[in-house]
């Protein structure tokens, strides 16, 4: 499903304007629409963060911009708690924009991409708090080009060793 909406966006929205969307992650913004929050380069190779209101008209998919942010006015992204699995975040600009991803592993999806950029065009001093710095970094032992799975593979071993130490007895 998220292919087929990436898909549409590129084709309905940053194709007219002249840009690659890296990524986008579903948000909570609104109890009757849709939003997304999309990371995209355009030729000039500016990476923009913008956010985008999905609705339908008939049954025809419509997409429209809502806020628009340049990731080089991103001071910070705060992922409130890093011990907690909870989808909430802050992207500081100006203003402090309080967010809530889908999920959990989107949140940090959105985080990664927005890191990956900044080292690939701005190589900027970008603040990324409250994320295990595990799942953020593409240097690290857990790193994939399959996203989410990292969450689920890490989240899995945790549970095995949780499983083997509740086995093991406990001495007298």
């Amino acid at each position: 499903m998220s292919s087929l909406v990436k898909e549409d966006l590129e084709k309905k929205l940053f194709k007219p304007l002249s840009q690659n969307l890296y990524e986008f992650i579903e948000i909570e913004f609104s109890v009757q629409d849709r939003y997304y929050l999309c990371v995209s380069v355009t030729k000039n190779e500016e990476v923009k963060i913008i956010m985008v209101k999905h609705y339908r008209i008939g049954l025809d998919e419509k997409y429209e911009v809502t806020k628009k942010w340049s990731l080089n006015d991103l001071q910070m992204i705060d992922g409130k708690e890093a011990d907690t699995d909870n989808p909430f975040f802050d992207l500081h600009f100006k203003k402090v924009y309080s967010l809530e991803a889908y999920s959990c592993a989107s949140k940090y999806a959105f985080a990664r991409t927005v890191n990956k950029l900044n080292h690939a065009y701005l190589k900027k001093d970008l603040q990324i708090v409250n994320f295990d710095s595990t799942y953020i970094n593409d240097d690290s032992i857990w790193s994939s080009n399959n996203k989410d799975c990292l969450v689920l593979m890490r989240i899995c071993f945790y549970v095995f060793n949780l499983v083997c130490l509740s086995l093991c007895p406990l001495p007298l």
